[in-house]
């Protein structure tokens, strides 16, 4: 490397840490960090409140700090549920207006004036955002726990531990893939409340209809209606709805989540007869709980970079100054 190279280096690393520096100041600054902390902050609270009120019904079980987490009370879900359903909010709401909010306030054209790399821009909001998520998620996580124990007296074990570290890491990936796609939205869409709904039919759509289009496909392939059927095609139809849920990022994430924080979860697929035969019940291994959840974790990190491929492309083909 000459040294013209490794001037474009400094100049570009340089450029990228201030614009990290300064979107990360913004979010940390803004109205909407508050109130994003005050609503993940009162679901935390109110799932590990309906965990502990319950937390007696299951005091002979093992793995009970995982139960905190997994667990809530007769009318309380429980954090993983809240974080699942709630996390893209968090994703929305750092990303929807991230590049188009500043082409309308005329403010991208000066940023792209300066001497900097322009797509030191667009990796600029998406590190500062996704670091506000994993700040929000770790420092809640950990919050409850403490909570847990302190109310409790829960003593955690060292792989119960590790378990809610992969759980959190597994989320910050999560909503991360929601925060790409909002700035994707955001490059595409000139009007932040376009880009806005445009991630909310998304997250609704996966969150909510996802399981049900994939019930209506799946029978309609592999019909079950009469018994004759429902005895031929039961696998089929069973295997085709998993595989179509599963192109659901809300559907993976619960999956993986489910089956890191619950050690009695053997198998992501279904289990048949034969199978069952010599098995010997008990927990799984966190290395093994690992095994199982690895593609789901993969999954999720390539939607996530697909997501952020797309709205880099989108953006480094867009011409600014002409906006």
């Amino acid at each position: 490397m000459d040294g013209t190279e490794k001037r474009a280096s400094v100049k570009g690393m340089t450029g990228l840490k201030a614009l990290y520096h300064k979107e990360l100041a913004d979010h940390l600054k803004s109205k909407r960090f508050l109130i994003i902390l005050l609503l993940i902050g009162s679901t935390s609270f109110a799932s590990l409140y309906g965990a502990v009120s319950g937390l007696g019904d299951a005091a002979d079980s093992n793995f009970l700090f995982l139960k905190l987490y997994t667990s809530g009370g007769s009318s309380i879900p429980s954090f993983m549920s809240f974080i699942a359903l709630l996390g893209p909010v968090i994703g929305l709401a750092l990303g929807f207006d991230a590049v188009n909010s500043e082409r309308a306030g005329g403010t991208l054209n000066r940023l792209v004036s300066q001497p900097i790399y322009r797509d030191s821009i667009i990796i600029g909001k998406f590190l500062a955002g996704t670091a506000v998520i994993a700040a929000i998620i770790y420092s809640m996580g950990i919050a409850l726990g403490a909570l847990g124990v302190i109310v409790t007296g829960l003593k955690p074990s060292g792989e119960e531990v590790w378990r809610v570290l992969i759980f959190l890491t597994f989320t910050v990936i999560y909503v991360a893939f929601w925060l790409a796609l909002a700035i994707l939205f955001s490059v595409v869409c000139r009007h932040s409340a376009t880009s806005a709904l445009a991630t909310i039919a998304l997250w609704i759509f996966f969150a909510i209809f996802m399981s049900l289009v994939s019930s209506i496909i799946a029978n309609a392939v592999y019909p079950i209606d009469n018994q004759y059927n429902a005895m031929v095609n039961s696998m089929n139809n069973y295997t085709l709805e998993l595989g179509l849920n599963r192109i659901s990022p809300y559907y993976l994430y619960s999956e993986a989540v489910s089956t890191i924080m619950n050690p009695s979860v053997r198998s992501v697929n279904i289990v048949t007869m034969d199978q069952l035969v010599g098995a010997v019940s008990g927990y799984l291994s966190l290395g093994q709980s690992l095994l199982l959840v690895w593609p789901h974790l993969t999954g999720l990190a390539a939607l996530m970079l697909i997501a952020f491929g797309g709205s880099y492309i989108g953006f480094m083909r867009q011409e600014v100054r002409a906006n």
